[in-house]
């Protein structure tokens, strides 16, 4: 089930709000279970148990892991448990890809599995993971209560595509959080923006993406209008989900971290990872690149750490060579800005901005790809190599229907409307205009957006696929 959907907004969403009020505040985490049970298997239906069992598991193991914190059988027990989700996640995910990429180097065939992979699984088990290594530390406590460690690493806001939140930053919001109409009302405000964000803007650049995916005359252009549309459309629809997925842990009282912030506004590939996807690049940082030394241990494993770090990075967003090359060209071009361009990159700003929005264009281009031939042949295409015309008239007609909402989808990826809101909000002129129409901007975008739903517009997600 889609947050951008009729029967998410329309009847999923208010049944759930409404129970969770109603609910005395023990329950209220049950009630958030059940629903988030639901959820899943709305999508899922056959592998919810295999949810089910990974929450007891986890549960059961950090129970386990807190009393025998600090004798010899913890660690091992440890290694048993991450190994075991880890088992789970590569089988189910990577599988057939190392079956086929087996067969391809040897001449084999191996027969591929054909298991489905399920839905968040990536997160899910990244939020366990973190879980579990915390109460080794003894960061936190184990949670004792079953329901409330379910609705913790079930919580439909954030099962699907994250934010990945970590036990440590919602320990206390489980036991005790506040509702207020402020709270609500700020809730209702960011869920709407990602909305907005997904279904006027990604899903119009994904249409876009489709559209250059079934021409028959191929350009120049086509292949830049693609290559930005995709640049964009990725950007609107995940922090698009972040958002709605922050937006909804307020509803129910959950503070969630930030998963974007503006990161095409980047002056360095370094900075851009500090923007993009904040709860899996901190996850990488303290689960894995720490542990390896990170930057302790000299220049030489400093840069050996890197790579491990971008090569798991790329494997995690996907079972396919394209995203272990994608995880090794930011892995290249974080140790050149370590090693040699960093400190110009910051003196010339402009000319960082460009190299980044370049930079990660070519980088989601590759990650986009079905294959690595595919791949090759769009980024040839955007040199005009394989003697292609510059021009279209499919391209050209693409440019004029989509142009303006290119336009804006560059402003909206930066800071300048909400500080322009911000500005408009707080200034004595304009403050009180602001204020009246406010409520009919917020119920604009949602009518806008049910009504290109209705209308059974493009609406897919990306991040479902990881």
């Amino acid at each position: 089930m889609l947050f951008s959907s009729i029967p998410f907004l329309y009847y999923f969403l208010p049944a759930v709000i409404l129970l969770y009020l109603i609910a005395p505040k023990g329950l209220k985490n049950a009630v958030l279970l059940a629903f988030s049970l639901l959820f899943y298997a709305w999508g899922e239906k056959k592998l919810v148990l295999l949810f089910a069992f990974a929450i007891l598991f986890g549960w059961v193991t950090g129970l386990i892991l807190e009393r025998v914190r600090g004798s010899r059988w913890a660690k091992p027990l440890l290694f048993l448990s991450v190994a075991a989700d880890l088992g789970l996640l590569g089988y189910f995910k990577y599988s057939d890809f190392f079956l086929s990429s087996v067969n391809g180097a040897l001449g084999l065939a191996l027969p591929l599995t054909g298991v489905a992979l399920p839905i968040g699984i990536s997160f899910y088990t990244f939020q366990l993971l973190s879980y579990k290594i915390d109460v080794y530390r003894g960061s936190v406590p184990a949670q004792k209560n079953p329901v409330d460690f379910g609705a913790y690493v079930s919580m439909f806001p954030q099962l699907i595509a994250g934010p990945i939140v970590r036990y440590a930053d919602i320990a206390e919001q489980l036991a005790h959080r506040s509702h207020t109409l402020e709270r609500i009302a700020s809730g209702i405000r960011r869920f709407l923006i990602g909305l907005g964000k997904k279904v006027l803007f990604a899903n119009t650049f994904g249409a876009l993406c489709a559209q250059f995916r079934a021409t028959t005359e191929p350009s120049v252009l086509f292949y830049w209008l693609y290559a930005v549309s995709f640049l964009l459309q990725i950007y609107f629809d995940f922090s698009g989900y972040s958002d709605m997925a922050i937006g909804l842990g307020r509803l129910f009282g959950f503070d969630f971290m930030e998963n974007f912030q503006h990161p095409y506004i980047s002056a360095s590939i370094t900075e851009f990872w500090r923007r993009w996807h904040i709860s899996l690049g901190s996850w990488f940082r303290d689960y894995v690149y720490i542990p390896l030394g990170g930057n302790r241990r000299g220049k030489s494993r400093q840069l050996l750490n890197i790579l491990v770090v971008w090569m798991l990075t790329g494997l995690w967003h996907g079972a396919a060579w394209n995203f272990v090359l994608w995880g090794l060209f930011y892995a290249v071009l974080l140790t050149t800005e370590k090693l040699w361009t960093k400190q110009w990159l910051d003196q010339h700003k402009a000319v960082g901005h460009i190299y980044v929005l370049f930079t990660v264009m070519l980088g989601f281009v590759l990650f986009n790809a079905d294959s690595l031939p595919q791949a090759a042949s769009d980024i040839a295409g955007l040199f005009a190599f394989g003697r292609l015309p510059l021009l279209s008239q499919e391209a050209l007609y693409c440019l004029r229907s989509f142009g303006v909402t290119l336009l804006l989808g560059m402003v909206g990826a930066t800071p300048l409307p909400a500080l322009l809101a911000k500005r408009m909000a707080e200034h004595p002129k304009t403050k009180t205009v602001v204020q009246m129409v406010e409520p009919f901007f917020w119920a604009g975008i949602l009518l806008l957006s049910t009504a290109y739903l209705v209308d059974g517009s493009f609406n897919p997600f990306l991040y479902f696929r990881f």
